[in-house]
């Protein structure tokens, strides 16, 4: 891999799977922006990041939602490095529930945060890496995006769309040498997914995973580490499933 000295931002990074991500770049030497809106975890990352791997690290709390903090977050990265060489939009949200129940309210939250948080995160990046001629993104959707999830309509449709602008956007940039790629995952072991499932449906999603268990944060983030690294440099408007043989789609 040859990430040592690039520089990324990482969305959603104080914990679950954007911690992974962050985990794994740092221990491939990239130095890290490290985003998110709950900003006591963020510092415990940042900490952990740090005190693990070595590598220069940037705490900034931003909601992606707005899109003047996404500015800022661009600025802060630039004004610090001089340059983004990766961007990887982690940050997610939702709760599972019938469609027909949920509220404008929510339904808006889940737009803002899981769609219009990765265009707003793009659209402040993408210019400097055209004038760069050169940049990794990495889109995390999920396979809700690209089979449907019982009980996550309004999320599995902005997934979904996150995997169309992955493609949309790959097709502008490639003229600039921007690779633009995505990363499905299926269910993972995540503190809000084991917070938010009970044991039996646990338990039934490993039956049902051909390989037999759910995937880890780190195996999210061996698929962005290859999106990121110059091995993915032929391959752009992928999306790239990470779970265990659950989905099984062209």
């Amino acid at each position: 891999m040859d990430i040592k000295g690039k520089k990324a931002i990482v969305t959603g990074a104080a914990k679950g799977i954007g911690k992974g991500i962050a985990l794994k770049l740092a221990e491939y030497g990239a130095d890290i922006a490290l985003v998110d809106i709950d900003e006591a975890v963020l510092e415990e990352t940042e900490v952990e990041v740090k005190d693990t791997y070595g590598v220069e690290t940037l705490r900034l709390k931003v909601d992606v939602a707005d899109l003047d903090q996404t500015k800022t977050m661009v600025d802060e990265t630039l004004k610090r490095w001089g340059r983004i060489d990766i961007l990887v939009n982690n940050v997610g949200f939702d709760v599972a529930q019938p469609f027909w129940e949920t509220t404008e309210e929510f339904r808006q939250k889940i737009i803002d945060v899981n769609y219009k948080g990765p265009v707003n995160c793009c659209y402040w990046t993408v210019p400097h890496m055209i004038e760069n001629k050169s940049g990794k993104i990495v889109n995390i959707a999920s396979d809700a995006g690209r089979v449907g999830s019982l009980g996550e309509t309004v999320y599995a449709g902005c997934k979904g769309g996150v995997i169309a602008f992955t493609k949309s956007l790959a097709r502008e940039l490639a003229r600039y040498k921007v690779n633009v790629n995505s990363v499905s995952p299926g269910p993972t072991m995540t503190p809000g997914h084991i917070e938010g499932t009970t044991e039996k449906l646990r338990e039934a999603l490993k039956r049902a995973i051909p390989l037999g268990r759910q995937a880890t944060p780190e195996e999210l983030a061996n698929a962005v580490l290859f999106f990121a690294s110059s091995l993915s440099d032929f391959v752009t408007g992928q999306v790239l499933s990470v779970s265990g043989g659950l989905t099984m789609v062209d």
